[in-house]
């Protein structure tokens, strides 16, 4: 199944098992605009940063769910640059009115084509088929 994986689905499920189970799901075929790689590092570094502080994990063990998390991201997600899909911009900005800043996906998922992985509202309507995680579980436990 070839998905464009929204950076905020992303940043959630690589802190999970589960997460992290699925997205080294050999069925699926993960995508991603290259530019939102960075976004995943910042928040993802913010969210660890916030368990660490509450102690929920230790500095080290956080350190390791860092590499375990990037060390997947890096085999799993292609990235993928904006000069593959630029050409539907002003189409997948029409289609995502409420966040056109996430054009990018929905550019890329038109590209591909591709269906998207997201929990976000703004995507739903978009025109391109839309998985949430809970679907993507029931789907690849079949």
């Amino acid at each position: 199944m070839r998905l464009v994986v929204d950076a905020n689905i992303l940043i959630g499920e690589l802190l999970r098992k589960r997460g992290l189970n699925l997205i080294a799901s050999p069925r699926l075929e993960l995508y991603m605009a290259e530019k939102m790689r960075n976004e995943v590092e910042y928040e993802f570094k913010k969210r660890l940063d916030t368990i660490v502080a509450q102690r929920r994990m230790t500095r080290a063990l956080a350190s390791q769910q860092w590499q375990v998390a990037f060390r997947l991201l890096d085999t799993k997600v292609s990235l993928v640059p904006i000069s593959f899909y630029r050409f539907l911009e002003q189409p997948a900005k029409k289609r995502i009115p409420r966040d056109p800043n996430d054009w990018e996906s929905v550019a890329l998922a038109l590209a591909l084509p591709a269906a998207i992985w997201t929990e976000d509202y703004d995507f739903f309507g978009c025109g391109c088929a839309i998985w949430t995680t809970e679907t993507l579980l029931l789907q690849l436990t079949e």
